[in-house]
């Protein structure tokens, strides 16, 4: 488990393809120091088992449906990553509970700067409306965020934003992004759980 509090940003060392899977490894000074075979790193998101790691580097296999959902295969050697260890038990709790467990991509539509800060506004996938709301908590590329604004359900084209401190523009990768760029998207996993709660009541199927 994560919070989404980003502590660094790793550089990919290497994408490495395999069948349908891959190795990726990434320099990560702060995230190498501790990593012991078999931890949990999140990259840009998305929750990867370290299987080897040097003093400044660790790499993680990358499975079938984490490439499928993310955007992770289009990390190329020189890219710069999100990076956050896992949660120890006691840890404060800085942003919200956040799995790893990418739930799809989107696109930055547009940036609104402001003195300090920056609005950003992306497409909100059909299937991921239900689950996003005002002021509830999201991830975008392992980044805990509030969602500022959403758009009316009977709008044409469905968007979110969220506004961006200069402490998130300057410490994660979203600072040097614009509109056009794909992002990783995890949806708070209490609306999750509870979309599907409705729907196996819908079903009338009962424990």
């Amino acid at each position: 488990m994560f919070t989404g509090i980003i502590e660094e940003q790793g550089e990919v060392l290497a994408w490495e393809p395999s069948g349908d899977a891959a190795r990726l490894t990434v320099r990560a000074p702060l995230a190498a120091s501790d990593a012991k075979h078999g931890d949990s790193i999140s990259v840009d998101g998305v929750c990867l088992t370290v299987v080897d790691q040097g003093p400044d580097w660790f790499t993680a296999d990358v499975m079938a449906e984490s490439i499928a959902a993310s955007t992770v295969a289009r990390l190329a050697p020189g890219t710069h990553v999100n990076l956050e260890r896992a949660a120890a038990l006691g840890d404060r709790l800085g942003g919200h509970i956040v799995q790893g467990h990418v739930d799809g991509t989107t696109t930055i539509l547009s940036i609104e700067e402001g003195s300090a800060w920056r609005v950003v506004r992306l497409a909100l996938p059909a299937s991921l409306a239900a689950l996003v709301t005002r002021k509830g908590s999201i991830a975008i590329d392992g980044i805990s965020l509030t969602v500022s604004a959403v758009s009316d359900a009977a709008e044409a084209e469905q968007w979110f934003e969220v506004s961006l401190i200069p402490e998130t523009l300057d410490a994660t990768t979203l600072g040097a992004k614009g509109p056009g760029d794909a992002v990783n998207l995890e949806t708070d996993i209490l609306a999750r759980h509870v979309q599907r709660l409705m729907a196996v009541e819908r079903q009338g199927v009962h424990a």
